[in-house]
């Protein structure tokens, strides 16, 4: 195990350990309801549904991006349901390959938790390694615990966001044809990028001065990692001479912008930062300049 990354091997040996939290955050962007269908359908023992619209996202206005970050406080909170103390290791996972457990991992992050894995392969290595799945909904083990004294305590969860890790859309907009302070990275599919397709937001193209690098260009075929030095070679490619402190991530709605960033973390390549916002916010004001094609 390293400090992001869990086998499933692993995570199989501490299913009843109480100190270790299970997220499910499978999701499909066309269909709502499927994460809590294919939950209750089958789960990983002990694992609480996570759902990327209600507990993964705040409140949306029109114009902050179809999946804005939720307030520290709210998120903090729904860890706090689930049984999250400071001191759990959190594990998340979903069925795409990281696409929105990696939402999960970045948000623990910000808020300030140090152990929060995501599990390589996701639930369709778990299925084919045929390990036990469950349909029933844990109870939370940590939302009290024992003093030395013998009396049962409450036990707040901490969070507090660190605001490096965000940049807003007026920030990008500042940045937008300065090299030196910003190298923005677009974690949708290609065709989506260029503006050929859109399937989902009103407006086709991509932010100006974007790089293209797909989410799943990350992954093996079976939807496990790449290794380190693979990811560190194909980012450095994109990145050049430019510090990983000044990259900024984007997607759609600042999901799957998630996954590059855990990916870079995972190379090495520490400290970039995301625009939740993303494609979803940028086009809601249509003074934001727009661009389609294959170059940046």
């Amino acid at each position: 195990m390293t400090t992001m990354l869990i086998s499933t091997a692993q995570l199989a040996q501490h299913l009843t350990d109480p100190d270790w939290i299970i997220f499910d955050c499978r999701h499909d962007l066309n269909d709502a309801g499927k994460g809590e269908h294919v939950y209750r359908e089958g789960h990983i023992p002990g694992a609480y549904l996570a759902n990327l619209d209600i507990d993964l996202s705040g409140e949306k206005t029109g114009i902050n991006g179809r999946h804005p970050l939720p307030s520290p406080a709210a998120f903090t909170a729904f860890l706090a349901r689930h049984g999250v103390i400071n001191t759990s290791t959190i594990v998340a996972y979903d069925d795409v390959g990281g696409q929105f457990a990696s939402r999960l991992w970045w948000l623990a992050r910000w808020i300030g938790l140090p152990s929060v894995l995501l599990l390589d392969g996701g639930i369709p290595k778990w299925i084919a390694e045929v390990r036990t799945l469950s349909r029933e909904a844990p109870v939370p083990m940590h939302i009290h615990i024992r003093t030395h004294d013998g009396i049962p305590q409450s036990a707040p969860l901490q969070g507090h966001a660190d605001p490096l890790m965000v940049v807003s859309a007026d920030e990008v907009k500042s940045r937008l044809g300065d090299t030196t302070a910003m190298l923005l990275i677009d974690a949708r599919a290609a065709e989506r990028y260029r503006g050929e397709v859109e399937p989902i937001d009103p407006v086709a193209g991509h932010i100006p001065g974007a790089y293209n690098r797909f989410y799943k260009e990350n992954l093996n075929p079976d939807l496990t990692l790449r290794s380190v030095d693979d990811l560190h070679a194909s980012f450095s490619q994109t990145l050049g001479a430019t510090p990983a402190r000044r990259v900024v991530h984007q997607c759609g709605s600042g999901v799957t912008a998630c996954a590059n960033i855990f990916a870079m973390e995972y190379a090495g390549l520490k400290g970039s930062q995301l625009y939740a916002g993303s494609w979803s916010e940028w086009v809601s004001d249509p003074a934001r300049p727009v661009a389609t094609g294959s170059e940046p």
